[in-house]
């Protein structure tokens, strides 16, 4: 993996951006292996994402980030950089369906995402042995009737424990409290079995079913307070006629769901998704 920093940036569009951006990059012998942009018309705001080899910069990181300060409050931006090298802290939540678990655990071992995944936290035991087979601490926190503030102050607790930076529900079938979404806002990634805004809720394939739809799908976001209303990372499709049952379109949607949280977790990692108030620009 080549060793970059990774500068995003959002602010209000104007005259000049990318040319004084560049312009401070080049100052300092930067060398920029990826740059994307993008002006939105309707609201004003202009979006960048650039990669920079880090062993190209006369200056280090943090003097990097005090230099830079300057012109981000000049042009009003909201920003940050990041060492591509440094791996985030990901803790994943999970039920009873291994699907969306499995498929994150072998992308994970296989190198192709970039993270550290320190622990798994799940409201059902039946998963412990495959968490724990890649040598991930897992953690059975059950819902018992009438306690759920006990089930998510202990979730809380371990989430403080293993100091996550990014937090996975992977069918993890608990609706989380208000200060939870918050605390964790655009750091925590949600799989719906549904192509969002329809369907929402549960069992949106036996919904989709009883509409006769021919195209179902899944929807990687951004948790927040209101129920599956986040920002959206990414969705797909998958085609389904007639012949398909109730049972056809679940078996489908799983395959759907893998492939959805796995690319949104990867464009999340790699700092390719900026978020702007209930959208999100997507650099993939």
């Amino acid at each position: 993996m080549e060793h970059t920093y990774r500068l995003l940036i959002s602010c209000p569009d104007r005259v000049g951006i990318v040319a004084r951006v560049s312009s401070f990059v080049s100052e300092y012998k930067g060398w920029l292996t990826e740059a994307s942009y993008h002006s939105e018309r309707e609201s004003g705001w202009f979006f960048m994402r650039n990669e920079i080899r880090a062993d190209s910069l006369s200056i280090g990181l943090r003097e990097f980030k005090s230099a830079f300060a300057k012109i981000a409050g000049d042009y009003q931006m909201q920003w940050f950089i990041r060492d591509s090298t440094v791996r985030r802290k990901v803790v994943i939540l999970a039920s009873h369906a291994s699907h969306c678990l499995a498929d994150i655990l072998y992308r994970w071992h296989s190198g192709e995402l970039h993270c550290d995944i320190a622990a798994v936290i799940a409201n059902h035991d039946n998963l412990r042995g495959m968490v724990e087979w890649h040598n991930i601490p897992f953690h059975y926190v059950p819902v018992e009737a009438g306690k759920k503030p006990e089930h998510f102050q202990q979730v809380e607790t371990l989430l403080d424990q293993y100091q996550a930076e990014t937090v996975v529900l992977a069918r993890y079938m608990q609706i989380l409290p208000p200060h939870l979404c918050e605390r964790y806002a655009g750091n925590m990634i949600n799989i719906h079995h549904s192509f969002l805004p329809s369907f929402v809720g549960a069992n949106p394939y036996y919904q989709a079913y009883d509409r006769g739809v021919k195209l179902i799908g899944a929807t990687c976001h951004y948790v927040t307070e209101n129920l599956d209303q986040g920002p959206i990372i990414e969705q797909d499709v998958e085609r389904v006629n007639h012949r398909h049952n109730k049972e056809d379109l679940v078996r489908l949607g799983r395959d759907v769901e893998k492939i959805v949280l796995a690319r949104g977790l990867r464009y999340h990692l790699e700092d390719r998704v900026v978020i702007h108030g209930n959208k999100t620009v997507i650099f993939d």
